[in-house]
């Protein structure tokens, strides 16, 4: 079969393969960016207290500790979901309570168990947190995390 193989079939073999694979490549990423733009994003429910609990997010390092939606520390717990997790797609005043209360109650002081800092937020910027943290449990992150507990 090599003595068969020319240095023209060859060239149009690579060629034809370099092409045909860099045509994929753009049609995958052009799906991808409109799957995103689309689909996976709310941008509705963009408000400027989101983007006032993302500033405060980044401003007290909060992803050196914890991960948000995978990417981060996992020091401390998943917070991509934890909206879910305290019942907010359910109990949204009773979700939005108990992470003020556990916000505010930080650090419990309990021996052996990891700490979270205390922080001493307004009550602005404590609804901005999490009207972000909210916000992120509406992206579709295609099953992830894999589980509720994050």
């Amino acid at each position: 079969m090599i003595e068969g193989l020319t240095r023209n079939a060859a060239r149009n073999i690579f060629f034809g393969g370099s092409l045909f694979f860099f045509l994929v490549f753009i049609g995958l990423t052009a799906h991808s960016h409109y799957y995103v733009v689309t689909t996976s994003t709310d941008h509705a429910g963009l408000t400027d207290s989101v983007k006032h609990g993302k500033h405060i997010w980044e401003q007290n390092s909060c992803i050196n500790c914890h991960s948000l939606l995978g990417e981060g520390a996992y020091f401390a717990p998943e917070l991509g979901n934890v909206w879910k997790r305290y019942g907010g797609e359910h109990s949204p005043a009773g979700a939005r309570n108990a992470l003020k209360i556990w916000m505010r109650i930080q650090p419990t002081g309990i021996e052996g168990r990891r700490q979270m800092p205390g922080y001493d937020f307004t009550e602005e910027e404590l609804d901005a947190l999490i009207d972000f943290l909210e916000w992120t449990s509406r992206i579709d992150t295609q099953g992830w995390p894999p589980n509720i507990s994050g």
